[in-house]
């Protein structure tokens, strides 16, 4: 029965036997839900006089706030980058399946495309909650295609642009639209780019910096206009040099505005980042890490080839590889695998691990009010998980929709 007429007729749940994850700490108490929310039990005992309809039992798991995933290139089978008449059904079966790795939300990665690409997939699919039908869908990432040759890594070169004139009208011409954007991953050192960085974060799109060849001082200065986040660190980018140390300084600069923090993404599959550079990186700046797996078509699938955007990709044990090269495009590791792969490499805390796949990209995405943490108010997207980081159980607004 409904435990407080007077507030609400939503039955509450009591998660017992469970140490959560708040305020960076693990802390030995029960976790409350109702309407998807997470209530403040103090409320509900001594202003509503409230009680439990249900108990979960979480045999001494973790409570840590659902995964969000900035960059996911497809799954499964499925690649976002390919134009079909259903994009949709395939953006939703990966859904589906990545909720067994912990992941509640994510942002659909389109690679450098052709412009009929953009156009066709782009409207397809709209901004929506998660639920027993798969993770939600924050916006999409579009990584590319205003990005370096130098670096272009395994984007093709033939689909690249620059910015022929200064503003959004450019990019609305090339992406179609950018209701359903959430992110955009472009070379700071492009001309017109600066102005295209201001413009995009006042329309509330996060601009990263990635795929790039820019000196430090031409990454400050996107950092200035807006740009608050790097596409997975150290890759496709200049290397870290003593007296320009490139995107990569930004880590430590001096020149990032009060209050700011820039975050970075790192793909921690023990493939993209050698352990000795994801401890330095971390080590200088752990409050921006942002755990992204990069994950391509072949996610979940066995060796072969396969497809991302237009190129042909072939995996070989863990790599991923453009075919017929050694160029990597893009990883086969899921989050999970991520986060325990960055607790062991760096020697980060529990707490640090799996904040870096939460509580930092809903900080990044400015969602942090409502994903990413167990607050009072906050949505109930939660993934327990055992004392080595496997996931037992995934809920999305309080809502069990997956169990090992």
């Amino acid at each position: 029965m409904p435990s407080n007429k007077s507030v609400s007729d939503a039955p509450i749940t009591q998660f017992i036997n469970c140490r959560i994850l708040r305020d960076h700490c693990l802390q030995r108490e029960d976790l409350w839900v109702r309407d998807g929310k997470i209530l403040d039990p103090e409320k509900l005992f001594f202003d509503e006089h409230g009680y439990a309809d249900k108990r979960v039992d979480c045999e001494d798991s973790i409570i840590a706030p659902g995964f969000i995933d900035v960059q996911i290139n497809g799954g499964y089978g499925v690649d976002f980058s390919q134009a079909c008449e259903d994009v949709s059904s395939g953006i939703s079966f990966v859904a589906k399946k990545i909720l067994e790795h912990g992941v509640t939300s994510f942002c659909p990665t389109l690679v450098t495309s052709p412009l009929d690409v953009y156009h066709k997939v782009l409207p397809q699919v709209k901004v929506h909650d998660g639920g027993a039908h798969g993770a939600g869908v924050l916006g999409f990432h579009l990584e590319g295609p205003f990005i370096s040759v130098e670096k272009k890594g395994a984007h093709p070169e033939k689909f690249l642009r620059t910015f022929k004139s200064s503003g959004l009208g450019y990019l609305m011409e090339t992406y179609g639209g950018l209701d359903s954007v959430a992110m955009v991953t472009l070379a700071p050192e492009l001309d017109g780019s600066q102005s295209v960085i201001r413009d995009l974060c006042q329309k509330g799109i996060t601009v990263s910096l990635g795929h790039s060849v820019a000196n430090l001082s031409q990454a400050e200065e996107a950092v200035q206009h807006g740009a608050s986040f790097i596409t997975h660190l150290f890759n496709a980018m200049l290397p870290f040099h003593h007296r320009d140390p490139g995107i990569v300084g930004l880590l430590t600069s001096d020149q990032v505005p009060a209050g700011r923090t820039v975050y970075y993404g790192m793909i921690a599959d023990g493939i993209h980042t050698n352990p000795a550079a994801l401890r330095i990186a971390h080590r200088s700046h752990p409050s921006g890490l942002v755990l992204v797996t990069d994950a391509i078509t072949a996610m979940g699938l066995p060796p072969g080839r396969h497809t991302l955007g237009q190129q042909v990709i072939e995996i070989q044990g863990l790599h991923a590889y453009v075919a017929g090269t050694k160029t990597l495009c893009g990883s086969i590791a899921t989050m999970d695998m991520c986060v325990r792969h960055f607790k062991h490499a760096s020697g980060c805390s529990v707490e640090e691990a799996l904040e870096a796949a939460s509580l930092h990209p809903a900080q990044l995405l400015g969602i942090s009010h409502r994903k990413g943490n167990l607050d009072f108010g906050s949505d109930a997207d939660l993934v327990l998980l055992d004392d080595t980081l496997n996931i037992k159980a995934t809920f999305i607004s309080g809502e069990e929709v997956w169990r090992k």
